[in-house]
């Protein structure tokens, strides 16, 4: 959370994300830049720090030891054999998280980075008497407000996401070289990402019909003003009260968000969203999962998957994986992997250019969301009805006959099922969903993360807080907290 971690995200905005020209001048965001920034701050030191955010957010999603990659190890989505680095094998699957590693001291200095970067932003704000015009000043400082408040809200619920019963401060809004603030209970944490999220959309609504003053990346077309950004900030927010088992606030939210759950309506996609855009452009990034061979699918989800009508699998495991069937493709599986209990001949088709994006939150989530919220609010007609629309439209199965569910458990089986190939491998959902519903069944053995050899193999619950953090902490209960330990009920 140093200043030069935060000038380095800011320095990164010389790409823009690939989006056009928007006459932007980029300042030299160094040091002495982002003093500018707090203590003379303009509109354009305080869009092109805004650029930064989105920057920031993008950050590590699609790295080797990023989100997607990570958490789809940890969730049994997918192997990474890279025969460079055991502890893909070594530390995420047979072993405990490092809080010293590349692999378990992550998901926590880049997002406070990104969080402290907003804060920055928002002080700046309260400076400024004049946007592009005096006359809608007000407006445009509300847009910037509820898109900082959104993106803030993102990053707390990864750290959220990824840490979980260790909790994570909150209180962060201090001079560098303040005390540190103190650590809070993943329920408080997950109040603060409900309260960012909610003033961020009243400000977004404040803002009326204006548009932002700085550009967005292309993976938010169609959501890139604030009357339309509101709608993915309420998506985000339904997201959050589903894992919080707030079901009423979750239809509430969905309610306000782009959930269109009618496939007859005109325009209708379950593929609407957002998502992290990445291209070769000049001063951009690329899908860093784009051409990464040592990654598979892990086998279960062709043995789990089930048959649509005409004998072919699940419409989504056949989009979305490559069987590997012959020699000339893979002539010995077993050399991909570190541990010779560990094989598969099926690889990901999802990320197939260096310009491939992912997604933050799609249509096809909201409709899961929503029959989730719907069958816990006690409409279990309408729950299975919105499970099916997903069910037949993307997956291509026969639909759910109602009668055959009558329990909790019977429910979130069908619900996982679909969660599970409906988003698969593409942030993680698979690991935070067993967790979650291990929590609320826990004798439910099929909530369990799945153990490819119990013997040899553990289940990583949390990632631990970083070395870094707890050195700069000396006493912290949070820090004492492994990956394996269990996670109270």
């Amino acid at each position: 959370m140093s200043t030069k971690l935060t000038s380095l995200v800011l320095g990164s905005v010389v790409g823009l994300l690939a989006v056009p020209s928007c006459d932007l001048n980029v300042p030299d965001l160094n040091n002495p830049g982002l003093d500018e920034l707090q203590d003379n701050p303009t509109p354009n030191k305080v869009n092109a720090a805004a650029t930064g955010l989105l920057v920031g957010n993008r950050g590590g999603k699609t790295a080797a030891t990023g989100l997607v990659n990570q958490l789809g190890v940890l969730g049994r989505e997918s192997y990474d054999f890279d025969p460079n680095d055991g502890r893909f094998v070594s530390e995420l699957i047979r072993g405990t998280l490092q809080k010293a590693s590349p692999f378990g001291g992550v998901f926590w200095a880049g997002n406070y980075t990104n969080i402290r970067t907003g804060n920055v932003i928002l002080h700046a704000l309260d400076k400024l008497a004049v946007f592009d015009t005096a006359a809608n000043v007000d407006a445009q400082k509300s847009a910037m407000k509820g898109f900082v408040h959104t993106i803030q809200a993102m990053e707390f619920e990864v750290i959220y996401l990824t840490h979980f019963d260790t909790g994570a401060p909150i209180d962060v809004d201090h001079p560098l070289g303040d005390p540190l603030g103190p650590f809070v209970s993943k329920n408080d944490l997950l109040k603060e990402i409900n309260r960012l999220l909610d003033l961020g959309a009243m400000e977004l609504t404040a803002a009326g019909s204006i548009s932002f003053t700085f550009p967005l990346s292309p993976g938010y077309a169609g959501f890139n003003k604030p009357a339309t950004f509101v709608k993915f900030n309420r998506a985000m927010r339904a997201q959050v009260a589903v894992y919080g088992g707030d079901y009423a606030g979750a239809l509430t939210a969905l309610a306000a968000s782009f959930l269109n759950d009618d496939p007859a309506s005109e325009g209708f996609s379950f593929n609407t969203g957002v998502f992290y855009s990445y291209s070769t452009g000049a001063g951009d990034v690329t899908n860093g999962l784009f051409n990464r061979g040592s990654v598979f699918a892990h086998p279960s989800l062709q043995t789990d998957a089930k048959m649509q009508a005409n004998g072919m699998p699940d419409q989504r495991f056949l989009n979305k994986i490559t069987i590997l069937l012959d020699d000339k493709d893979m002539p010995d599986v077993t050399t991909y992997s570190t541990d010779d209990s560990l094989h598969s001949a099926l690889q990901f088709k999802l990320y197939n250019s260096a310009s491939a994006s992912v997604p933050v939150i799609r249509n096809e989530e909201l409709i899961l969301l929503k029959a989730e919220a719907q069958w816990f609010t006690n409409d279990h007609a309408g729950a299975i009805a919105t499970l099916n629309k997903v069910r037949t439209g993307v997956g291509k199965l026969p639909a759910i006959d109602p009668a055959t569910i009558t329990t909790n458990t019977g429910f979130v089986d069908a619900l996982l099922y679909d969660r599970r190939y409906s988003l698969m491998y593409d942030g993680g959902h698979r690991w935070i969903d067993l967790r979650r519903f291990s929590i609320q069944f826990p004798d439910q053995p099929q909530y369990k993360i799945p153990l490819d050899d119990p013997a040899k193999h553990k289940q990583n619950f949390r990632f631990p807080v970083p070395q870094n953090e707890c050195d700069a902490r000396g006493t912290e209960a949070a820090c004492n907290l492994k990956s394996t330990d269990p996670v109270a009920n």
